[in-house]
């Protein structure tokens, strides 16, 4: 790795980053889905659950977003534009996203312009990709024990960061509320003051 591990912290995209769900859920609105009207499943990490779909056609539907045109317009997530900002420019650090989208080559071509229309040209050093889905373990394996940070909104996927010696942080979602695996943040203003101790 180029960059001081001092100043490396590695992320997921979307649920950390961007706001994935709300992208999704107005496609999926289009598309003619609906959420389960008065259903504790409408807040459910499952989308299957959340639109009482069976799981082949959830993932369809997922594959099928993340290799449309819609990917490459997502949303920042709550205030990640700004303290990653400055994260990078005060602080100088630098990121690696580390997320489970597609192997699509425009799919990632997509993210990235999304990613430097949000958050600049220089603060990612480096994005790596697994297919929709597809679990982590091998794409965080080169990081294992390096005490790095590691943001993701997944239980799962913070859990194995622990598991590989990382520094885990989970951003707080309905999804995710009931964890205590690792720290949990609910906006990245928390997550500057908890790297860096300082306020803004």
């Amino acid at each position: 790795m180029n960059s001081d591990q001092d100043r490396l912290i590695l992320t997921d995209c979307d649920g950390v980053l961007m706001n994935w769900e709300y992208a999704f859920s107005v496609w999926m609105k289009k598309m003619g889905y609906t959420t389960q009207v008065n259903s504790t499943e409408s807040s459910t990490y499952d989308m299957a659950l959340r639109y009482g779909i069976d799981s082949k056609e959830k993932d369809l539907l997922i594959r099928h977003f993340n290799t449309s045109s819609a990917i490459g317009y997502l949303p920042p997530l709550r205030d990640a534009m700004y303290y990653m900002d400055l994260l990078h420019r005060k602080h100088g650090y630098v990121f690696h996203m580390i997320t489970s989208l597609s192997l699509d080559p425009m799919a990632q071509d997509l993210r990235e312009s999304n990613t430097r229309k949000l958050f600049g040209d220089t603060a990612f050093e480096k994005f790596i990709y697994t297919d929709c889905g597809e679990n982590k373990d091998e794409v965080l394996a080169p990081y294992k024990d390096s005490g790095l940070y590691w943001l993701e909104d997944k239980i799962e996927n913070a859990q194995l960061g622990l598991d590989l010696g990382l520094e885990s942080i989970l951003i707080e979602h309905s999804y995710n509320m009931n964890s205590e695996i690792c720290p949990k943040m609910k906006n990245w203003s928390q997550i500057y003051e908890y790297i860096t101790g300082e306020t803004s």
